[in-house]
């Protein structure tokens, strides 16, 4: 049923609790795990000056969250692949999906509160179960008390 499950880190401690709902998942259909990292442009070209430094810091930061989650899928003898790309989180992680044929997006979230939603800049999460075309699995912070 699913040969290609994409699994978007932001290196976060979800994104473990969404690999303990990923993994099985594409170990029962003997898929391979993609992982995906998105340098948030929005933020580097906030940084002006800065921006290069902080694209660097954070390119980095998407090596070591790409190599997590690659470890722990090596771990469950699955076949894995990751990337770290610029863009806008939401657009990118779709553009992924229907670049490389997934069949399913594991996705963590923190569970924001309704003030918390209106004063940020949305949900990663909510916008790519909005628009993808494929199935979502949202896995929700257990640490969260909203």
């Amino acid at each position: 049923m699913y040969d290609d499950v994409l699994v978007p880190t932001d290196g976060s401690d979800t994104v473990l609790e969404t690999l303990e709902h990923a993994l099985p998942i594409a170990a029962d259909n003997d898929a391979t795990v993609h992982s995906l990292y998105v340098v948030d442009t929005r933020i580097t070209a906030a940084a002006a000056d800065n921006a290069t430094d902080l694209t660097e810091t954070l390119e980095k930061d998407g090596r070591e969250a790409i190599a997590e989650v690659e470890d722990r899928a090596s771990a469950a003898t699955l076949e894995t692949t990751g990337e770290v790309r610029e863009g806008t989180p939401a657009k990118t992680i779709l553009d992924y999906a229907d670049e490389h044929g997934i069949d399913l997006i594991v996705i963590g979230t923190r569970g924001k509160s309704p003030r918390e939603k209106v004063t940020s800049l949305g949900s990663v999460s909510e916008r790519v179960v909005d628009n993808a075309s494929i199935p979502v699995f949202v896995v929700r912070d257990a640490d969260t008390s909203h």
